[in-house]
């Protein structure tokens, strides 16, 4: 048994990524499934897509590589979090589409539990703000909106889930109904101090606690996939949500180390070791992983725009045919006009936390093409990222030391947006050999809990620097730049 299986679920594609005894991704499939938009500020996914995608992936993967299923140690998932489900418990039929994280239909219920005075609590206990971005508002959404669900649910019928528990489920022929800590800990439903479900804030929501799944160390014993899926029983031995599946892939083991991943959001997670600090930012507190029992906490800032931003103009703007085209248009821009794009398409995250609030582009002029909103669109996620990253390191408070981000993730390997990154951050940024952290994250947990792979020690001496991007904005120029996105930012809020 040499290989590991890696299971990568995300928001708008799967992927199956197969790695060797040396930890080398050997085969890689990938395949992208419909998004569904039932109204304004909803987002869904067809659960059956998503498994579809998932087991369709994982077999051409293991034919590329030419690896067989009795030749896994074992199998490692990361996921899209906080993208609820609910299904029958018999028939294993979901009562809903998935509502995915991106989902704002939650957001009055939100406000109106804030507005009670709960968020205080709800904070204390699970890291987290009251906001639609978590699972635990979008279940109770279903069990109020779904016909019959509420009875069914009452009647222990139902079960809920994360994706990563919805998959295990799947592939164990329904033996298991188990979820990992830094899934759970993206529920809201979860207390991330005490290692167990809330039953007051359960009861808040409304929610019977025996929907809710069994939570396990990130390496353990999920359970088997079963034969009739990839041709062998392959043991279930790692999970993790996709961002701290990319925190374990760059190896930030230690307090005071920080990552950013760029997908279709952005999120930066800061290593806080066993101190779950309280935000004076609306930066969340979470769980960055948990083996044996004891977990290690993060700083966590989300971004809900960022490599979707560059999805906007080429399908919503229709100015450029492929991704790769923005940082060409970008060069080419008026380096005289000024124009900041405040992508709020679905509110904003971190750390203003305005669900209302849509996306605005401000100093526009006749002289403003694409090559302006090309390079507007790119700037915001470094504008976007220096929010998060001073909010962080001001809740953390200065360690001392030189100031490093670790970068992962598709729109990492754009050369012109990182060093703007590192321009407007005033600070180096790394990124790794292997861009795919996430996966790697998820494969490492599996096969060092198989044996096959080393202990936490020796996987972060296998880090490898690709390249660093050092700033060479002036200081006047970086600090002009961030008070004009400020002024923008300010302008855009709903409130």
């Amino acid at each position: 048994m040499t290989h590991i299986l890696a299971i990568d679920q995300g928001t708008t594609s799967s992927r199956a990524i197969v790695f060797d005894a040396q930890m080398q991704p050997v085969a890689s499939v990938q395949e992208e499934f419909t998004q569904h938009f039932p109204a304004s500020g909803w987002v869904e996914h067809e659960a059956e897509d998503i498994w579809g995608t998932v087991i369709s992936t994982a077999r051409a993967a293991l034919e590329k590589a030419g690896v067989a299923a009795a030749d896994l140690a074992g199998i490692g998932i990361t996921n899209q979090r906080e993208t609820t489900l609910l299904w029958d418990r018999e028939t294993g039929d979901p009562v809903h589409r998935a509502i995915v994280w991106q989902d704002r239909r939650t957001s009055g219920l939100c406000a109106a539990l804030r507005e009670a005075g709960h968020e205080a609590m709800v904070q204390e206990r699970t890291g987290l703000l009251l906001d639609p971005y978590f699972s635990g508002t979008k279940l109770a959404w279903m069990l109020e909106n779904v016909d019959g669900a509420r009875e069914k649910a009452e009647a222990g019928k139902l079960m809920f889930g994360t994706v990563d528990c919805y998959l295990i489920w799947r592939l164990t022929g329904g033996a298991s109904h188990v979820t990992d800590a830094t899934n759970a800990a993206r529920t809201l439903l979860y207390n991330i101090r005490e290692g167990q479900w809330d039953a007051e804030i359960c009861g808040l929501l409304n929610i019977p606690l025996g929907l809710l799944p069994e939570v396990k160390d990130c390496a353990a014993q999920f359970g088997d996939a079963i034969a009739d899926h990839l041709g062998a029983e392959v043991p279930i031995l790692g999970v993790a949500g996709d961002q701290q599946a990319a925190t374990i892939g760059q190896a930030c083991f230690q307090p005071g180390m920080m990552k950013s991943t760029y997908g279709t959001g952005c999120f930066a997670l800061l290593n806080t070791g066993d101190t779950l600090v309280e935000s004076r930012n609306r930066m969340l507190g979470t769980i960055a992983y948990q083996f044996d029992g004891t977990p290690t906490y993060a700083l966590e800032g989300s971004i809900f725009i960022a490599g979707a931003v560059v999805q906007w103009l080429r399908d919503g703007l229709k100015i450029i045919e492929s991704a790769a085209e923005s940082q060409a248009l970008a060069e080419a821009a008026d380096a005289e006009q000024e124009l900041y794009l405040v992508p709020a398409f679905t509110g904003l995250g971190a750390p203003y936390w305005d669900a209302e609030c849509r996306g605005a582009v401000f100093g526009l002029t006749r002289g403003s093409g694409p090559e302006e909103f090309a390079r507007a669109a790119l700037e915001s996620v470094g504008f976007q990222t220096r929010d998060l990253y001073e909010a962080m390191h001001d809740d953390w408070g200065d360690a001392g030391g030189e100031s490093i981000l670790r970068i992962d993730g598709g729109m990492s390997a754009s050369d012109w947006t990182m060093q703007f990154l590192a321009d407007i951050l005033g600070a180096k940024v790394h990124r790794p050999q292997v861009l795919e952290t996430t996966a790697l994250g998820a494969a490492w947990l599996a096969g060092m809990q198989a044996g096959l792979y080393p202990d936490r020690d020796g996987f972060a001496e296998t880090w490898a620097l690709e390249r660093e991007f050092e700033p060479v904005m002036a200081e006047a120029t970086r600090e002009a730049r961030y008070a004009g996105w400020k002024d923008a930012v300010a302008r855009t809020l709903s409130r």
